[in-house]
Order: C-alpha cells, then structure tokens, then sequence
C-alpha cells in the first residue's frame, strides 16, 4: 500500500454509506457510538431506520450526487447488496479523490471490479464480515489495493473494528475462502442448533426444551471460546472424559465419515461459489 496520501484520523471523520441495510446499519450504530464518524451521508432509498432519524451527526442524501454543498468523504462505504453494485458504482466514480477510500462490505466483488468502474486511480478496501457485526461481535477480513494509503488502511480498520474483529490479507484470493468460513459460517452454527435439537428430540426431549438446550449450549460455549485464551481443541478435551458421554458422541463425530471431511466440502463448495460469483 501506498505510504503518502490522505492521513484522515481515526476519530470525527467524514462518512458517505451507501446502503443501510442490516449490516450497513449495524455498522453505522457502531461507528457513531464509537465516536469514530462525526458526519455521515446515508445513501437508502428507504429511508434511515427509526434508530438513526434525528441524530444530527446522520443526513439522508437520494444519492452520491446529492450529498451536503462541500461535504468530501473520508471514506465511502459500499454496503449495498453485490447484485445491484454494478448498477451504483458509476455514480460515485466523481468522489474519487486522493483523500478518500472506498470500503466494501459487498460478497464476492473483487478490486478489480471495483477498479473497473471507479477507475484505476481509486482507493479501494474489500472487505468481508459477518452477520455478528449486528450486536459487535463480527469477524471481518479486508484488503486493500496499492493505492491505499497506511492512513487509510487505520482508518477503515476502525471502522470495521468498531463491530468486531478485524484481520488483514495481502492476497485477495483468500476471501473466497474467508467467506466459505467466516462470512457464512453463523449459518453453520445455527445449522448445528437445529441438527442437536432434532437430535434431542430424537432422544426423547420435548422439542421447545430440546431447543432451549441446544441454543444455550451453542451460546455458552461460544462465549467460552471467546473469552477463554485455551485452544479449542483443548476446551474440547476439558469437557471429554475417558469412556464418558462425551467420548462416545465424539467417536462418532470424529470418526472418518465424521464432521471433518463434512466441513471439508461444505467449505470447498461455499469457496467455489465465492469463486463464480466473483465473475
């Protein structure tokens, strides 16, 4: 990335967010609780959601082309569902500018796409979180193009921090893959819950009391994970006694045709899709 360029702060900048969806909202709550966007542009043909309507810091624009008289963006967010981006980008091609960067939360589009129709010249971060992000527990993968300045890079990493954790990438190949783990992962878990409560039920549970332990069995083990430095692998073996309950579940989901080569495809195949889409 570059090292000169713009050298916005990482508090009180300027936002253009194109798209206030769930996630793009999600992400607009935790940047104004985080301080971090002391004025933002909302591009939303339906309007700001009931939380956002008032705050001072927030206004509403129809489109790239009708934001505040002198308002330049530290950053535009592209938040906007991949099936209609193609269809937006022309529109914001007249922001790019040296003191700006263009942040994509958008699956599947790649920064030559972007580079395509915003122009060579654009500063460009594609990113990929979670739906996590809803309640500040995202996990977020980004990388930027060349043009991106250190500054940039600190800015957006706040941003995308301010609704979980981020990490960076130098090779855009591996978001296929990212988004095969972590951008559908949640779907996976909640897979998991539906598939322990069947299986409860199965085993003679009533199915709203199945249900119930399967969800807080999900969660606390989640929130264990995250507040716990021990491996995973060693939270498992801390639950698993020897010719116990566990051990005799855990034979078979550790066996050969087990949950590994299941996961193995299931991400194989998330990865693929991520790939033909990127076309």
């Amino acid at each position: 990335m570059a090292n000169g360029g713009a050298q916005a702060g990482t508090q009180g900048c300027t936002l253009l967010l194109a798209g206030c969806g769930k996630m793009g909202g999600a992400m607009l709550d935790g940047w104004l609780k985080a301080g971090i966007a002391s004025s933002v542009a909302v591009v939303e043909p339906s309007g700001l959601p009931e939380s956002l309507r008032g705050n001072p810091a927030v206004v509403l624009a129809s489109g790239p082309d009708a934001v505040p008289a002198g308002f330049a963006p530290d950053v535009v967010v592209l938040a906007v569902k991949p099936q209609v981006m193609d269809s937006v980008l022309p529109a914001y091609r007249a922001l790019v500018r040296p003191g700006t960067v263009f942040l994509s939360v958008a699956a599947g589009k790649t920064i030559a796409s972007f580079e395509s129709a915003l122009g060579e010249g654009a500063a460009i971060v594609r990113s990929m979180p979670n739906t996590p992000a809803a309640i500040g527990r995202g996990m977020t993968v980004a990388v930027g193009n060349p043009v991106v300045t250190e500054a940039q890079k600190t800015l957006c990493d706040s941003l995308l921090r301010a609704v979980g954790d981020v990490a960076w990438v130098e090779d855009e190949s591996l978001l296929d893959a990212v988004t095969a783990v972590s951008g559908s992962g949640p779907a996976y878990v909640f897979l998991m819950v539906e598939a322990m409560a069947k299986a409860g039920e199965a085993a003679g549970l009533p199915a709203e009391l199945a249900m119930r332990l399967a969800r807080a069995t999900v969660a606390g083990a989640g929130e264990l994970l995250h507040q716990s430095p021990t491996a995973a692998a060693d939270l498992r073996k801390a639950v698993t006694s020897p010719n116990g309950t566990t051990q005799a579940a855990l034979d078979v989901l550790m066996a050969g045709d087990g949950l590994q080569p299941l996961f193995d495809r299931a991400i194989a195949a998330a990865a693929n899709r991520s790939r033909e889409l990127a076309k």
